[in-house]
Formats: C-alpha cells, sequence, structure tokens
C-alpha cells in the first residue's frame, strides 16, 4: 500500500538523519588554540605537585610497585567494573609504548577533552572529566615534570569491553552530558582563599569525586549528590561519603582532615585502609598547605545523606 511505503521512506530517512546527526555530535573536540597558548613552557618542580595531586602512580604504576618503582609508569593496573575490565596503559617516556613522542598540546587534549593523539576518544576510567576543570599552565608542569621520568619498555594489556562499551565512537555523546570545565560546588564571591584552592585540587587534579560520588546508569556522576560516597566500581564495598554532615565527615576538624590525608591515621586512631591507602600516600607528598586546602574545602562543602545502600547489620 502507498501509505506504508511512505512511511518505511520516512523510517529509513529519519534513521539516516539520526545516524549523520550522532555521527557529527561525536566527533572528538580538541582544545582551542586560546586554550593551548596559555600551556606556557612547563616547569618541572611544580609538576611535581601535580603528578602527586592527581594520583598518577596510583594506576600507571606497575601493580605493587614501591619507592622509586613508582615512578616507572608501565601501567597494567586492571580496574574492573560494569562495562568492563578498563587497564591504564604504559606513561613512561618510552617513545613507542609510552607518551615519550607525545608534545605536551598532546597531553593537554588528554587530560582537558579526553583525546588521543590520534583523534581517538579515550574512556573516562581515565578521569578526564575531573581534569578537565585543571588549569592549562599545570597541564605544562605535569608534562615537564613526566619528562624527567624514566622510559620503561612494554604495552600494557588493551581494554575487555562488551558491546557496545567497546566502541569508542560512543564516547562523544558521553561527554556531551558530562564534560565540563565548570566547578561542580559554587560558592559565595569573597570565599577564603583556602576554600576555593581546595576546590581546584578535589574537584581537579584531585578528582576526589570520581570515587566519592555516585554514579548514574550511564557511569556520570550524580553531581547533585558529590561525595556522598559511593557502591565501589570493583568489588562489594563502599567508597565512605565525605561530605561536611554528620553522615559522612561532619565531626572531623579541618586539622583532622588534613592530619589524615598527611599520616594516614583517622580522629580515632584507626588507620587508612583499601585503595584509599595509595591516595593518601599521594597527599602526603603535597604541601601541608594544599592539605589545610582540601580540608577547608571539604568543610565548606554541602551535606548529603548516603549515595550508597544502605548495608545489613552483620548476623
Amino acid at each position: 500500500m502507498p501509505w506504508q511505503k511512505k512511511l518505511v521512506g520516512a523510517v529509513v530517512i529519519l534513521g539516516g538523519v539520526g545516524a549523520v546527526a550522532g555521527w557529527v555530535l561525536s566527533a572528538p573536540a580538541r582544545l582551542d588554540n586560546a586554550t593551548l597558548a596559555k600551556l606556557g613552557p612547563g616547569d618541572a618542580a611544580k609538576g611535581k605537585r601535580i603528578f602527586y595531586a592527581g594520583g598518577c602512580a596510583s594506576c600507571h604504576a606497575k601493580p605493587g610497585s614501591q619507592g622509586d618503582a613508582r615512578l616507572q609508569l608501565v601501567g597494567g593496573l586492571e580496574l574492573k567494573t560494569p562495562f568492563g575490565t578498563f587497564v591504564p596503559p604504559n606513561i613512561s617516556q618510552d617513545p613507542k609504548d609510552g607518551i615519550g613522542s607525545w608534545s605536551v598540546e598532546d597531553l593537554a587534549n588528554a587530560m582537558l577533552k579526553g583525546v588521543s593523539p590520534s583523534g581517538e576518544h579515550f574512556y573516562p576510567a581515565f578521569p578526564y572529566a575531573s581534569y578537565a576543570r585543571m588549569n592549562p599552565t599545570d597541564i605544562a608542569d605535569l608534562y615537564a615534570f613526566l619528562k624527567t621520568l624514566p622510559a620503561v619498555t612494554g604495552k600494557a594489556p588493551g581494554n575487555s569491553l562488551a558491546f557496545p562499551f567497546n566502541i569508542r565512537r560512543g564516547i562523544g555523546l558521553w561527554k556531551l552530558l558530562y564534560l565540563s570545565d565548570q566547578p561542580v560546588v559554587s560558592f559565595p564571591q569573597g570565599s577564603p582563599d583556602p576554600v576555593m584552592a581546595g576546590r581546584y585540587l578535589v574537584e581537579g587534579p584531585g578528582h576526589c569525586g570520581e570515587c566519592h560520588t555516585p554514579r548514574d546508569f550511564a557511569g556520570g556522576i550524580k553531581k547533585s549528590e558529590w561525595l556522598a560516597g559511593a557502591t565501589a566500581a570493583e568489588g562489594s564495598g563502599i567508597v565512605p561519603n565525605i561530605t561536611s554532615g554528620e553522615r559522612g565527615i561532619g565531626g572531623w576538624s579541618a586539622d583532622d582532615i588534613a592530619n589524615y590525608l598527611e599520616s594516614g591515621f583517622t580522629p580515632n586512631f584507626d588507620s587508612v585502609g583499601g585503595a584509599m591507602v595509595d591516595v593518601q600516600r599521594n597527599m602526603a607528598e603535597l604541601t601541608s598547605g594544599d592539605r589545610a586546602a582540601i580540608a577547608a574545602y571539604l568543610k565548606a562543602v554541602p551535606p548529603h545523606p548516603n549515595g550508597y545502600p544502605a548495608r545489613k547489620p552483620a548476623s
């Protein structure tokens, strides 16, 4: 019947238009020239601070590494998530297996836009959704510091993802929803400098929200529940609520938080455990001023109920 043929034709046309629109909208977007001009020459000494604030060794060092071996960024850690297993790559200075051939612009596009030098999307297991809030000058400093680290041969294994998560192009649509360079928490003009400095460290290079905030069905962070705690990406554990309410760490003083980040001991003299061990090790490398700023920010973050389901008491 003519009307049926017209209907089929309309569906085909709409499907084609939708496919073309999806292809265009999902295209990788690189940094503009104005942002790249802000990179500057880079300072390796300042870059060391960013390296530890960003926890680069936590994912990119060989699992179980200690001491100077944590600076051999060969990759290989397996991150098992509901979307599949992600494996952080070699980011050492080896030009073939690592990123030794990358320019500072390449690193900036990777960290701020989640785009590889070859123009592909990176998966957001690489926390560029947080790094997107970083200053370009800090990226240049980090690049300069990475150049001082050793080249290590050997490629890390690839990711193991099922359909449709193995289609990288789809990440472009994810980015439209979740990639932003704007702060998560707004503070009034004239807020204390430590709070603002802490916001930058926590929301940007520190990427604390990547673990401490619950996610939606698409794996995006629920900013309305910022730092409210979450079900761990791996296993059945939980990542605690670190907001300022009674469900979080409202009972901790700013000094308690800063001391915990430096020493690994809670106000009750318990010690850091789990994945936080490596994070605390990185935080201990920062300045006392940085840790105080992080503490000031966490005390200023609005309280939220726990972002993970209630647990039944053990029988």
